[in-house]
């Protein structure tokens, strides 16, 4: 029996939109609420959907701040980020597992264990990076990305487009370095 009114399919869809709001999660880790259609999916609205960027998008200061582009731009370049690092580590395994520190001279094994212990430490602030992306992306998903987390300012996208994992507007950060380098000094 499909006799329904659009009156009643709109009040269903208000409801599925304050249950997905109120908590449901998808089974994208890195979806953000802001960016789906409400709907089961017979209606023809795809539940699933994302704002799709034209090519050669570029967020601007003359649009909305944070707009669904916007999120969708900056979740993109971070996913593009992370899967880069994540490729390196790879790459980095496969290295030290080829390398043996069988070499005969003395020289040459303190030379190999240098660059391993160089390359341990790069993918350590790289694994740390990682985790930075994903609160990045969580961000992106409860809709707080872009704000300062001190002042709940806009961030700025020329900041935000440099260094996409950044919480802090420029001037919360300069006054937290200044702070830093107060009590460095003590």
């Amino acid at each position: 029996m499909k006799a329904s009114s659009n009156r009643e399919n709109s009040g269903s869809l208000k409801f599925a939109a304050m249950a997905a709001s109120a908590g449901a999660k998808s089974t994208d880790p890195y979806r953000s609420a802001n960016f789906e259609s409400v709907g089961d999916g017979q209606d023809g609205v795809d539940v699933n959907s994302r704002p799709e960027l034209p090519p050669g998008y570029v967020p601007s200061e003359r649009e909305m701040f944070m707009n669904p582009m916007q999120q969708e731009y900056f979740r993109q370049k971070l996913l593009r980020w992370r899967a880069e690092l994540q490729r390196e580590s790879t790459e980095t395994l496969q290295h030290l597992k080829e390398d043996t520190l069988s070499q005969p001279d003395l020289t040459d094994r303190a030379s190999l264990e240098t660059d391993r212990s160089l390359e341990l430490r790069t993918r350590d602030r790289e694994r740390k990076l990682i985790a930075k992306i994903d609160a990045a992306l969580e961000r992106i998903e409860d809709g707080s990305y872009g704000y300062c987390e001190e002042t709940s300012e806009p961030i700025g996208l020329r900041r935000l487009e440099a260094r996409p994992i950044a919480t802090l507007s420029l001037e919360a950060q300069e006054r937290h370095e200044r702070m830093e380098r107060t009590h460095r000094d003590d």
